[in-house]
């Protein structure tokens, strides 16, 4: 099973961006993804920028996967 987690892109490099996802800040690969610009968000898997999303469906999967978190922590 793969997982795609949503980040937004904060920088934007030739071949890379600075991508802040759950909190953390780190650098992806966004040669698959037309036109990168600060303010995208998009869905990371390994490394790289595989899809653009819309703020509703970046809203919707943050809230999925802090919600799994917060279970995690819990117990």
């Amino acid at each position: 099973m793969c997982i795609a987690v949503p980040g937004e892109i904060i920088d934007v490099f030739p071949t890379r961006a600075k991508v802040t996802m759950m909190g953390v800040e780190t650098t992806i690969n966004i040669q698959m993804i037309e036109n990168p610009k600060i303010g995208d968000f998009v869905l990371v898997h390994a490394g790289c920028a595989i899809e653009r999303i819309d703020k509703e469906n970046y809203d919707d999967l943050f809230a999925i996967f802090k919600g799994l978190l917060d279970e995690d922590e819990k117990g």
